[in-house]
């Protein structure tokens, strides 16, 4: 009698979740912040493979088919991965997609302009095609702001503890312990970057506005204005005008990108030429460290500048 009154119950309220929740992310820097959340519980998975560019993709069969068995994607948005977008409206999606730049909390800003708060309700901006992010619009590299990086560790904890209650305990202690790392290393990277604040750089593309903004650092402008921009001729006189008005010390190069460029941009001027950036961590190792470790490395490849 007992047992089937036990099997009665476990009818009547359901199984306990057997397994983790079935979790995607975009890019490694978001990986990383889900997969510190999930620690002890599962392990995500990750879309975009080693040393690839976040911005122009090409998923595989079985990318597709692993989006549409996912309970949670976390991403970006359509402003930084229209890939992904074309894929979620296309094979679909079981569970839920969790667009980051619209979490409520989330510091954006606008191409060329400074962070402003926002909420759930931004206004979109004008059509731009996506495919191409301009320099108009929102600036999606919102992960390097390690402000919204707490606000998203929150979103995550709280959206996998709505599908897995019995771990929702280990969800926000591991949230609360990331955000906690996030502390420590933003009074880190203040005290690496200090000697950087009245120096002007210039990088490769226009992707560490957040960046710049969160910690006083001074980037007048930028090779590739859009992330699949080829620079225009007036666009790199104008850029050779502003290193010369500026005072620009170095300038910094980007993985996945021909550094032969910035020697034609450089050459007859007294920038001196630095090490390459990685602004979302695809040369880093996956996991739950590479979040710290890819802002760390910025601020440590950024602070050379000083240290000739």
């Amino acid at each position: 009698m007992l047992r089937i009154l036990s099997i009665f119950l476990l009818l009547i309220t359901g199984p306990a979740r057997a397994e983790a929740p079935k979790v995607l992310a975009d890019i490694p820097a978001v990986h990383s912040l889900v997969a510190q959340v999930m620690q002890g519980v599962g392990t995500p998975d990750i879309l975009l493979t080693q040393g690839s560019d976040p911005h122009d993709f090409q998923l595989r069969p079985s990318q597709a088919h692993a989006i549409s068995q996912a309970d949670f994607i976390f991403w970006i948005g359509p402003e930084l991965t229209p890939w992904l977008e074309r894929a979620i409206e296309g094979v679909g999606i079981k569970g839920k997609a969790i667009e980051l730049l619209e979490v409520e909390g989330t510091v954006l800003r606008m191409f060329g302009k400074p962070e402003e708060h926002s909420d759930e309700n931004v206004a979109e901006p004008e059509e731009s095609g996506h495919d191409e992010h301009g320099h108009d619009g929102i600036d999606p590299h919102a992960w390097l702001s390690p402000v919204n990086a707490a606000v998203w560790l929150d979103k995550i904890a709280a959206e996998l503890s709505g599908i897995d209650a019995d771990n929702a305990a280990r969800y926000l202690e591991n949230a609360n312990a990331a955000k906690a790392r996030i502390v420590l290393l933003d009074a880190e990277i203040n005290r690496i970057l200090a000697p950087m604040k009245d120096t002007p750089i210039i990088v490769f593309h226009d992707a560490y506005g957040y960046f710049s903004d969160h910690y006083g650092l001074i980037i007048p402008g930028a090779i590739r204005e859009g992330d699949a921009a080829t620079p225009g001729a007036a666009h790199l006189v104008e850029l050779r005008q502003t290193i010369a008005q500026s005072g620009v010390a170095c300038a910094f190069g980007e993985y996945q990108h021909d550094p032969a460029l910035l020697d034609a941009v450089f050459a007859d001027t007294n920038v001196s030429i630095r090490g390459a950036l990685d602004p979302s961590g695809t040369t880093l190792e996956y996991g739950p460290d590479l979040y710290n470790t890819l802002i760390r490395n910025l601020a440590t490849e950024i602070a050379q500048c000083q240290r000739e």
